[in-house]
């Protein structure tokens, strides 16, 4: 963790100036000191995700190749969406997931046919972890008809009734209470059905957000509320925007329980989620799930991220990268060979570049849409 460069130098006052540089000095290193103790419990290597998920009697080879699959999907997808965004055929803002694939694709294994999820404006890993189709998402990127919103949404604003898919919102934090009103439907019409809400770091000091949850404790609703922590927010560290390492606990306030997961560790963020959604399922109500990951690139394709260095992305990929992990589990405990991986990795190119193509000779809106599905 970094802060941005140039803080210590720019002082709110000048008579003050002494006095906050001192002040954020001990936030800083009292924060810093309690992140490094949580990565030490939390995140391991490579070789120790490895060594640790090897010892996991309930894991199998079907299971780690759905995974690599599904995570490998995403990242490609978005590699792609980020060339055409420098191409000029994506426009507005374009949020990517790299990094953060086994967030949503661990939940997604925990989740049951019914379940809802929404969440925010980085949303295009969430649209294809639950089965919706490439070629349509990538079409409303490039704002074409044949997308999920007929090319008038964009990358924050898509939808998907087949997939109990509630969007793509682009108001920070503005999905956290749809979220709990969506289970609330559940609730009412007692369906055993859960909501998974997904927001991040820096919309967790919204007000909103704990407005919900005492609404969700009050009312036992069954929502899982994953904060999807990739430390950063829009380009603000978490130690310097947030009080406490831990962002879960807030949920204590409001007899919510919850807890911390790796998400650089698809397996874990699946068993914390299978636990989540028991919890939810027996009618104890909200359930929170801060899931500790990274993003690589900027906030968005506009975010040259100066706000930390290189050295500190490079060994984030290097020692902890998702996808990696279950490769190497793959490749050490035999479950598929160098060229089966290839294979893999070529059928999930050749699937992204058929939405790229797609999306390339979809036509764009007809004017008379500027009408359509308006109601106010």
């Amino acid at each position: 963790f970094q802060a941005e460069d140039g803080i210590r130098d720019q002082p709110r006052s000048r008579g003050l100036g002494d006095v906050y540089k001192r002040q954020l000095l001990y936030h800083e290193s009292t924060f810093l000191k309690k992140h490094e103790n949580f990565a030490k419990k939390t995140f391991h290597s490579t070789a120790e995700q490895a060594a640790l998920i090897a010892k996991k009697s309930n894991v199998n080879k079907q299971e780690l190749l759905s995974f690599y699959k599904d995570m490998l999907l995403i990242r490609r997808f978005e590699e792609k969406a980020g060339q055409l965004y420098g191409m000029g055929l994506i426009g507005g803002f374009c949020h990517l997931y790299i990094g953060q694939e086994a967030v949503v694709v661990g939940l997604e294994a925990s989740a049951e046919e019914g379940d809802k999820r929404i969440t925010s404006y980085r949303d295009h890993g969430h649209m294809l972890a639950c089965g919706m189709d490439p070629k349509g998402v990538m079409a409303e990127l490039t704002g074409r008809a044949g997308g999920y919103s007929k090319g008038k949404g964009g990358s924050m604003h898509m939808f998907s009734k087949e997939k109990n898919f509630y969007g793509g919102h682009g108001i920070v934090g503005a999905q956290v209470p749809l979220g709990a009103g969506l289970a609330f439907a559940d609730k009412y019409l007692e369906n055993d059905r859960v909501t998974f809400t997904y927001f991040g770091d820096g919309a967790a000091n919204q007000g909103q957000v704990y407005e919900t949850f005492n609404m969700a404790s009050l009312w036992k609703l069954p929502v899982i509320f994953v904060i999807e922590n990739n430390q950063y927010a829009m380009g603000t560290s978490q130690l310097r925007s947030t009080s406490t390492p831990d962002i879960y606990t807030r949920g204590a306030g409001f007899d919510i329980p919850g807890e911390a997961v790796d998400g650089m560790d698809v397996l874990s963020v699946k068993a914390a989620g299978d636990k989540a959604v028991k919890h939810c399922r027996a009618g104890k109500g909200p359930y929170i799930l801060e899931i500790k990951t990274y993003r690589y690139r900027g906030h968005s394709m506009s975010d040259p991220a100066k706000y930390r260095t290189r050295e500190e992305v490079q060994k984030m990929r290097e020692e902890r990268d998702a996808i990696e992990n279950v490769r190497s589990i793959l490749l050490s405990g035999k479950h598929a060979s160098e060229d089966d991986l290839k294979s893999i990795d070529k059928e999930i190119k050749k699937i992204v570049n058929e939405s790229a193509e797609f999306a390339k000779a979809s036509p764009e809106p007809e004017l008379n849409e500027l009408y359509t599905d308006i109601y106010a």
